[in-house]
């Protein structure tokens, strides 16, 4: 009997129930290799590359690509070997029932035991000799690995501090290919041997971009993004009117560009959360030269590039802590209350604005906390966030004061209790107490709190101790 099998729609987190196909990178009929990319899917909070877990051909594909949303175990496509005929093909289907799972499915992975009359899955391989191992690798490159025999210590890591990648393992398993071009079109196996990033090879297929031969400036000489990006030819820009010449209209056409599936999502979720959340609003202007002046010594000593929005961080976790009643989320007409604080981030990213998650920042170090939110807002430009790295939080921060604004109301994200809204820094004149004056450097914070879950006495009391935290920021270090 033929090995047949079946890829669902995955569940990425507790919220999902629900994503959408927004790429084929293989087509009916086509095989593909382990590790190679197989589809795009889109959820509320992400889009992930889906790689293949082994060796097969796409028999049948059910679901194309569009912006229609499928839910959670649905049938999106059949696996198979290649002798796996029509007829099998169409059994399988005809016999298929989506399994209720509450972990994330892998791409082709083994669905439940089909009706009877039906082929059966061929039988598993023997398990993969396990690697042990004190050298920091991924857990998919460690799979791979023990699969194909890899002696992972002959190999260079690629990763941060190191780490060796997926990428790595799969290198290690591939002949030296010729770097010459010659001049037609690439097989998607060719196009997978090539070490670039996945982004990387997307932009290239997009502008017609030969990636064999160019040397790529990232790890072990791998192709970024950026390398691609520097072989696109930009846009010529409209020509300049010279100066003094005569002033004439041109045609000033709107260029429509439909919300995509991410704004989709972020503009439906603040719209609800704005409506159906009665949001009150706390205000604080904590003056901060003694936290200015402490980063900047903190930072030699502790060798940490740590910035005044990580120091918030910190006061914020630490006073929720403090501030149970503010810790919380909000799920219908219940409220949970947490022990620790799971501080969401709001960054600016290319898919727009993502909430990345500092957990349980009250027990980090500065320094930690510093080296986390890094290595989030990189992800997140990088558009490589994944569910783990956004799923839940229980209060959020959304600073815009390096952008010079002043001060500002946030939404809440939902389901949490209240979000911090960071202004910039201003220089504001004091009469001391000898009634001379003296200027202090404040910030304007505003505290945007779900009345249904949190009362006015209950964020005052928050805001306070997190003032207090601000203006004495040596108590962070205890």
């Amino acid at each position: 009997m033929a090995d047949i099998r079946p890829f669902c729609m995955p569940k990425w987190g507790i919220e999902m129930t629900e994503g959408t196909i927004a790429e084929w990178m293989v087509n009916e009929g086509d095989a593909f290799k382990r590790g190679q990319t197989l589809c795009l899917i889109e959820t509320a909070k992400i889009t992930n590359d889906v790689e293949a877990e082994y060796d097969m051909v796409l028999k049948r594909l059910l679901v194309p690509a569009s912006e229609e949303a499928h839910p959670v175990g649905a049938l999106l496509a059949v696996f198979g070997e290649a002798a796996a005929t029509d007829a099998e093909i169409d059994a399988f289907i005809a016999a298929f029932k989506p399994a209720e799972t509450a972990v994330a499915a892998k791409a082709g992975a083994p669905a439940a035991a089909p009706a009877a009359g039906t082929p059966a899955p061929a039988p598993a391989k023997a398990a993969p000799k396990k690697i042990q191992t004190n050298r920091a690798i991924s857990a998919e490159a460690l799979k791979l690995a023990e699969a194909e025999g890899v002696d992972i210590e002959e190999l260079e890591g690629s990763g941060r501090n190191g780490r060796i990648t997926y990428q790595d393992v799969y290198q290690a398993l591939q002949p030296d290919r010729a770097a010459a071009y010659k001049g037609t079109a690439m097989l998607p196996d060719e196009i997978a041997s090539i070490f670039a990033s996945p982004l990387a090879r997307r932009i290239a297929a997009k502008h017609n971009i030969d990636l064999a031969g160019l040397a790529g400036t990232g790890p072990r000489g791998r192709i970024s993004k950026a390398d691609v990006l520097a072989l696109v030819k930009p846009t010529a820009p409209a020509g300049a009117v010279s100066f003094g010449a005569p002033f004439e209209l041109v045609a000033n056409q709107p260029v429509v560009q439909p919300f995509d599936k991410v704004r989709k999502i972020v503009a439906r979720r603040l719209t609800e959360a704005k409506q159906t959340i009665p949001h009150f609003y706390l205000r604080v202007s904590p003056r901060v030269d003694e936290l200015v002046a402490l980063r900047k010594t903190a930072n030699v000593v502790l060798g940490t590039k740590a910035s005044i929005n990580d120091y918030i961080v910190k006061a914020v976790a630490v006073a929720l802590v403090r501030h149970p009643d503010v810790n919380v989320q909000v799920h219908g007409d219940s409220v949970h209350s947490f022990p620790h604080a799971d501080v969401s981030i709001a960054v600016a990213s290319p898919k727009g604005l993502v909430t990345p998650i500092v957990r349980q920042a009250d027990r980090m170090h500065i320094a930690q906390i510093a080296a986390t939110t890094r290595a989030l807002i990189d992800k997140a430009q990088a558009g490589k966030l994944g569910y783990e790295d956004m799923d839940g939080g229980t209060f959020s921060v959304s600073n815009l004061g390096m952008f010079g604004v002043e001060q500002f109301d946030a939404i809440i994200n939902p389901p949490q209790g209240a979000i911090l809204a960071v202004g910039g820094v201003n220089k504001v004149a004091v009469e001391l107490d000898s009634g001379e004056i003296a200027f202090e450097s404040r910030i304007t914070m505003t505290l945007s709190v779900d009345h249904r879950a949190i009362d006015g006495a209950a964020g005052a009391q928050f805001l306070q101790t997190f003032k207090h935290l601000i203006e004495n920021p040596e108590e962070l270090f205890q």
